[in-house]
């Protein structure tokens, strides 16, 4: 007889026994099932590529925030005043 030992989500042992030649392929499904759910286990504990897409969109959003205030203080008279001075300046000197 074949015995095959799984771990059940709860860590505990379940033990299955299969005879002849289904329990065979019984056993490798069984197997294969174990194996398929040690993977799945390992890429869960594995760190996420998609945070690196949402740092990403927080960097983006950011840069958006930061070139609307800039907008804001280049249309505002002050400033306008004060680059229009600057290349005049520029501009005198050459």
């Amino acid at each position: 007889m074949n015995e095959l030992t799984a771990i059940n989500g709860d860590g505990l042992a379940i033990r299955h026994s299969f005879g002849g030649a289904v329990g065979d392929w019984a056993a490798r499904a069984q197997r294969a099932a174990v194996m398929l759910d040690a993977r799945w286990r390992t890429l869960a504990t594995e760190p996420e590529e998609g945070a690196v897409t949402a740092e990403y969109a927080v960097v983006l959003v950011a840069a958006t925030g930061f070139a609307a205030i800039l907008v804001a203080l280049l249309k505002s008279d002050t400033i306008k005043t004060l680059l229009t001075n600057i290349v005049k300046k520029a501009l005198s000197v050459a």
